[in-house]
């Protein structure tokens, strides 16, 4: 399934999503620049609080995932789909390197998060969390924003993506309350391979925008 662009997967997902949440009490958290086009409509159309998780992915060289990711209470968090031997294996064989990663990460999300933050842990405080991606490569991100709600009292956690990997949906069957998805890939191409318009405000426009709508909401 290909999409015309982030918002119009983003108008499908609110589609399945709007019958049974319209009326309840939610929070959209996106977890990409691009994840917050898809998730835009969703909010509007469930008059709920859009806000975005700075995440920074640490890549293992050479294999094209993740071995997991920091969230910006600069937790780093373990890709869930990686065994503990795998993760032990990597971890002696580019320590040096994951460190200094860790570190350029962190000093970005400081950057980004200025004096006020993005998340509001009190926006999502007895709420429905939808989690929007806009594609589930592997289920990293997911584990990130997992370890940082699990101190926060929630209702249950969603996810909304318009793509995912068979591996990222058998991670989501176990992490997750519910999930909508609108296509899952056996050949995973990337996500931007899906959409026609790839066209992605930068990083410091989307966080600004998203600082803006949580001002607005409060």
């Amino acid at each position: 399934m290909y999409f015309e662009s982030r918002a119009a997967a983003g108008d499908e997902l609110t589609k399945q999503l709007i019958e049974k949440y319209r009326y309840e009490d939610c929070a959209v958290l996106a977890l990409t620049d691009g994840a917050v086009l898809v998730a835009e409509p969703i909010a509007t159309a469930l008059h709920s609080v859009l806000t975005m998780l700075l995440i920074e992915p640490i890549e293992i060289p050479g294999e094209g995932i993740n071995i997991g990711g920091l969230n910006q209470s600069g937790r780093f968090t373990y890709n869930g789909m990686l065994s503990a031997g795998e993760i032990e294996g990597f971890r002696q064989e580019y320590f040096g390197y994951f460190e200094e990663k860790k570190r350029e990460g962190m000093m970005r999300i400081n950057r980004l998060l200025g004096d006020g933050g993005l998340v509001n842990k009190d926006l999502l405080k007895g709420r429905h969390i939808i989690l929007v991606s806009d594609g589930f490569h592997d289920a990293a991100s997911l584990d990130v924003a997992m370890d940082f709600l699990k101190p926060i009292n929630i209702q249950n956690l969603i996810v909304a993506t318009p793509t995912a990997t068979v591996a990222a949906v058998d991670r989501l069957h176990v992490a997750v309350d519910e999930m909508y998805i609108l296509d899952v890939k056996d050949n995973f191409m990337g996500v931007d391979h899906y959409f026609d318009d790839n066209n992605v405000p930068s990083h410091e426009d989307t966080v600004k925008k998203i600082n803006d709508i949580i001002l607005n909401w409060q």
